[in-house]
């Protein structure tokens, strides 16, 4: 691989997130990529009569709107836009390719109904067997099965990642990372599995061809692509889903790394070869989700940055707003707690309450409840820190059983790769090495698939194509 390609136009990552999205635009200064955040704006779902939805003309609009930014400061040229984002939400579509309507969020009550309804036919033993993955009431088979016991008419649906592109001229497609999310994915065939659209009474006909990371999907058409810098640029599905997306962008070599993706939630894993199962992996919760060049992310949802959000949100209702640097230098110098909680409780996965809920869990261990006035906040800080750290050790010593793999180093990824004092008692609970990665690592993978794409020759589903994919991202983020 070059230092730099021979092409030196721009590239562009769209990134669409639940809370923000973003436009990234990557340039060439002597033979070193330069990425510059063009725009971001805000996103979150809106309460509708129908349901809890997704705003998609603002998300439309604010993308749009970052790629015409783009223009003027790409006078060589836009080679390739490219988008992940956030899995399992769906456009419905018209014989047109129009959106039917706003695509519900995975967060809408419907789906809890979806899931006890459709287990009825199929078995959640049944469906973990096909699939290899947890099963979540917000996964894309669940909403198009209350999409079915609604009496919403049937209809083409793209996830929004691949309904943008489509939207811009790129071939109707459901990209691999994107598709395990569904909970509609065969993991052995790694295609759509006929039995649960079978048993769901879905349409297996109305689901898009499933394309690697890595795929050319056609030229940008339509207004965009009469802006000079867009006459000839091609359109190309990356890992399109975010974290699949942070992965690629890990510039890690071996076999003896596990990342965490880090943010509201903490994704705990290793990338593997093939897909890990068996009745001790379901016990445990673990995934097999895509990743780039047909390899397999293995890993577990465990809770993060959700437990300060939340008594964050607290503390604030009366009147304490402290910053979440403040708290975590606080607690830096704050004891270490006597006992830790078990952070993945469901009573912690809810809204509201944190510091009582986090107080009945520890009176329910035996323990002595915390302060709850706010200026004790650095002590609660201190107890949900330690308790994420146990737990990421104990998933990564489920990790090494489940694959057999011996892990000595770990890369954080995502916002909370920037939490030293959390990154500090990981290292300590692990005993691995923790390097901190780019906390926008799914713009540096987004960016990596590209230029995998267009500067080599692989097969987009080969092995050979994930390491074009990594020596891409270390050129794009060296180690420091």
């Amino acid at each position: 691989m070059s230092p730099a390609p021979t092409d030196r136009r721009a590239l562009v990552a769209v990134d669409l997130g639940a809370e923000s999205c973003r436009v990234s635009l990557l340039r060439w200064s002597d033979g070193k990529a330069e990425i510059q955040l063009v725009h971001r704006f805000l996103n979150g779902p809106i309460e509708r009569e129908t349901g809890l939805h997704w705003p998609l003309a603002k998300i439309i609009d604010g993308v749009e709107e970052g790629l015409r930014k783009c223009a003027p400061l790409a006078p060589e040229g836009v080679r390739s836009i490219a988008i992940d984002g956030w899995a399992v939400d769906y456009v419905r579509l018209d014989e047109n390719g129009q959106a039917l309507a706003e695509p519900f969020c995975y967060r809408d009550e419907r789906n809890v109904r979806a899931e006890v309804e459709l287990h009825k036919r199929i078995s959640a033993l049944r469906m973990r067997e096909i699939t290899g993955i947890e099963q979540l009431p917000l996964n894309t088979l669940y909403q198009l099965y209350a999409d079915r016991l609604s009496g919403t008419p049937e209809a083409r649906w793209l996830n929004l990642p691949e309904y943008l592109l489509a939207r811009w001229g790129a071939e109707p497609v459901a990209e691999f990372t994107n598709a395990t999310h569904t909970q509609l994915v065969d993991m052995d065939s790694r295609n759509w599995s006929r039995e649960i659209f079978r048993e769901a009474g879905l349409n297996i006909e109305l689901a898009a061809k499933i394309v690697p990371p890595g795929t050319l999907l056609g030229k940008l058409q339509g207004p965009l692509a009469q802006l000079p810098v867009f006459a000839d640029t091609e359109l190309i599905a990356p890992a399109c889903h975010d974290t699949a997306s942070a992965i690629a962008g890990i510039p890690a070599a071996g076999d003896d790394w596990a990342y965490i993706s880090s943010g509201t939630w903490s994704l705990v894993g290793t990338v593997t070869s093939l897909p890990v199962d068996g009745p001790n992996v379901r016990e445990d919760s673990f995934s097999n989700l895509g990743g780039v060049g047909n390899m397999n992310c293995f890993h577990k949802n465990v809770n993060g940055m959700w437990l300060m959000k939340q008594c964050q949100n607290a503390w604030a209702a009366l009147g304490h707003e402290p910053s979440i640097s403040d708290l975590l230098h606080d607690a830096e110098h704050e004891p270490v707690p006597q006992m830790l909680l078990d952070v993945d409780e469901p009573d912690l996965l809810r809204v509201g309450e944190m510091p009582q809920r986090i107080n009945r869990q520890l009176v329910a261990k035996g323990s002595q409840p915390l302060d709850e006035a706010p200026t004790n906040a650095p002590a609660f800080t201190a107890l949900i820190m330690h308790s994420l750290a146990r737990r990421y050790a104990e998933t990564l010593t489920r990790i090494q059983k489940h694959t057999g793999k011996v892990i000595r180093r770990i890369y954080i990824v995502g916002g909370g790769s920037q939490n030293t004092f959390l990154n500090r008692l990981t290292a300590e609970a692990t005993g691995f090495a923790v390097h901190r990665g780019s906390p926008e690592s799914s713009t540096i993978g987004n960016f990596a698939v590209q230029l995998a794409t267009l500067e080599s020759e692989l097969p987009a589903s080969s092995m050979e194509f994930a390491h074009a994919v990594r020596e891409w991202s270390l050129h794009l983020n060296p180690p420091s």
